[in-house]
């Protein structure tokens, strides 16, 4: 892209050291004027310093938006209503963070009419594919600027060199190389690279930021209590609370119990694989007890069919196709079966571990007179199983019969 088609750019902005070099090369290499945005997703830091640090780089329109709410409402619970994990285990907490981030920059591109747009992924990763994938369904036309495929900088000295030139403020911790990658929301924190490259090594103590080792967790169990209603949790232990803050509380009782680990090598959408460490102590309560509200509330063809779309599902989010119909279609699908996925779950939680002791709904499917060993009243003849399985066998049998013919 030659630097004169672009004029003003909204640049995904974390106030980081990374991000901060990436603003300036955008004033350096293309002239352009450079719009900042930060989306507050609950990663834990302050972010009034990015504010600062934009406003020393000469930055006039600078956006910082609490996107909390509207990431649990509108993408983590959707997503959750069809139990995403990616490869059977990842919970998609960057995945599902992109999109939004996404959208919001091309909302700001709008208001404040600029041709293009920036991110800070690498190109090596999956978020340039979600970033682009995002840009592109919701903007067909716009430019994108991609500086970590576009730049000369091979080193993480190069780096250091151009921030001091333009007299970029660099903290001690960065001068060196970092010795792994986080990336953290309001779902997840995810670290990446250096001392967890190598799959054999267990990754040090110090790697994880949102959970206590179960090892060191309270040796007595934590009990609480799950409300849904069609598919989305709305309270815990009575007490209704917005989509954010109930994660953010279930957040709380993950980390105090060790739950929500994960050590995952995966397979990357751009082909390699890669190891991270994921803690997502939420979440993993969320799962486990939307899945226990299912169990009394789906019927079985609606519940093995959500299973079996389910992974289709993950991955569509994992690959960055959350915009695509074929995810929109499965997502209407997904929240026509909740409708009736409303009550409550009793939850322990304890040492890293979740279990469902407890569940009751208003639309429960689950009959105790159907299931009890002593005769009940209603129309259930145990006879009727002996034509049933006779039904079910008759191709077993004549497949039998013919092996029998041919002495196979």
């Amino acid at each position: 892209m030659a630097a004169n088609d672009v004029k003003k750019v909204v640049l995904a902005y974390s106030g980081g050291l990374d991000t901060s070099i990436i603003l300036k090369w955008l004033q350096v290499t293309y002239g352009c004027e450079v719009v900042t945005f930060t989306a507050d997703l609950g990663q834990g830091e302050e972010l009034e310093p990015a504010r600062k640090k934009a406003e020393m780089l000469g930055i006039k329109e600078i956006f910082i938006d609490d996107l909390r709410e509207e990431f649990v409402r509108d993408f983590v619970f959707p997503m959750f209503r069809a139990n995403a994990q990616y490869e059977g285990l990842y919970l998609l907490g960057t995945s599902i963070a992109r999109p939004l981030i996404a959208k919001r920059q091309i909302e700001i591109a709008r208001q404040v009419g600029a041709d293009a747009v920036c991110h800070g992924a690498t190109g090596k990763g999956n978020d340039q594919v979600r970033f682009e994938l995002g840009y592109y369904a919701l903007e067909p036309d716009i430019k994108i600027i991609a500086p970590w495929r576009e730049w000369d900088f091979k080193s993480r000295e190069a780096l250091i060199d151009f921030a001091e030139k333009h007299q970029i403020q660099i903290a001690k911790d960065k001068r060196g190389e970092a010795p792994f990658s986080v990336d953290a929301n309001l779902l997840h924190s995810s670290s990446e690279g250096k001392v967890l490259e190598d799959p054999w090594i267990e990754p040090p103590e110090y790697v994880h930021m949102r959970t206590l080792s179960p090892k060191d967790a309270p040796d007595v169990a934590t009990e609480i209590t799950v409300t849904f209603e069609k598919g989305d949790a709305v309270a815990i232990d009575g007490v209704r609370m917005s989509p954010a803050t109930l994660l953010t509380k279930l957040n709380e009782l993950g980390k105090a119990n060790g739950i929500g680990r994960l050590d995952l090598v995966e397979n990357r959408y751009v082909g390699m694989k890669s190891r991270g460490v994921y803690e997502t102590p939420g979440g993993t309560i969320l799962l486990a007890a939307h899945r226990g509200m299912e169990s009394i509330t789906l019927d079985r063809g609606a519940a093995h069919l959500k299973d079996e779309l389910m992974p289709k599902y993950a991955e569509l989010i994992y690959n960055g196709f959350w915009f695509a119909p074929e995810r929109e279609m499965l997502q209407a699908l997904i929240d026509k079966s909740q409708e009736c996925v409303t009550g409550e779950v009793r939850v322990e939680l304890y040492k890293g571990n979740t279990r469902v002791t407890g569940r009751r709904s208003p639309y429960s499917l689950y009959d105790q007179e159907l299931v009890t060993f002593e005769e009940g009243k209603v129309a259930y003849d145990h006879r009727d199983a002996a034509g049933f399985i006779k039904l079910n066998a008759l191709r077993l049998r004549t497949l039998g019969r013919r092996k029998n013919r041919l002495g196979v």
